[in-house]
């Protein structure tokens, strides 16, 4: 079975605080001009996408640098829905398994389009670390695997893209935004095609498929 694990391109979407906002909205209609297109301007890093190293390291590959199937990725779900509002995830959670992927399950997509979105969970340095060392990609339902920007923010937080650098300088790859992951098994396939543009990220229709 296929499962989609994507958040759908609408005007006026949630986006990480400062990214270019969303906007779809028709450019031809069939009662003016007989066909219907639609312009959609956005971010490279809009609704459910991958980051490729080249977000956060100057030296880092851009999408184009891959071939089609690194992003076809057998994928190992982390329940992680105790961990609460911007609190760390220990590198406990971090399994020593054999997969591409580690898709952290915090459960913060139900607060998509939300300010309760922004006060997701994040992966600790050490974590962090660990996944890189593990050569796991990494996926999350939210906006980073790094604290996201909010008014409820902590010094006590790690500052910076500390997660971005370790999994990205390792040149592994990070989705973000994914939704629905409990319709998934704990074990399952990740396919996530991002748009055909020489980038930092783009945008995913992220499905996953179950192989049992």
């Amino acid at each position: 079975m296929h499962h989609d694990l994507s958040q759908p391109i609408e005007t006026g979407m949630q986006t990480y605080p400062g990214d270019p906002p969303v906007t779809v909205e028709p450019a031809a209609t069939h009662e003016t001009d007989g066909f219907h297109v639609e312009s959609v301007e956005c971010g490279s890093h809009s609704g459910t996408h991958v980051d490729a190293p080249a977000h956060t390291e100057p030296e880092g590959r851009t999408l184009d640098a891959y071939p089609v199937e690194r992003f076809v990725l057998d994928a190992i779900r982390v329940d992680c829905r105790d961990v609460g509002a911007r609190e760390p995830i220990p590198a406990e959670r971090v399994p020593d398994a054999d997969a591409d992927l580690l898709a952290f399950r915090t459960g913060w997509d139900a607060a998509w389009g939300t300010d309760r979105y922004l006060d997701h969970p994040y992966l600790s340095p050490a974590a962090a670390e660990a996944c890189a060392e593990r050569g796991f990609d990494v996926a999350v339902d939210a906006l980073s695997p790094d604290p996201t920007p909010s008014s409820n923010a902590s010094d006590e937080e790690p500052t910076g893209f500390e997660a971005h650098h370790a999994l990205l300088g390792n040149d592994s790859l990070i989705l973000e935004n994914l939704a629905g992951l409990g319709a998934v098994d704990e074990r399952f396939e990740l396919r996530a095609y991002p748009l055909a543009l020489r980038s930092d990220g783009a945008p995913v229709r992220a499905v996953g498929v179950d192989t049992a």
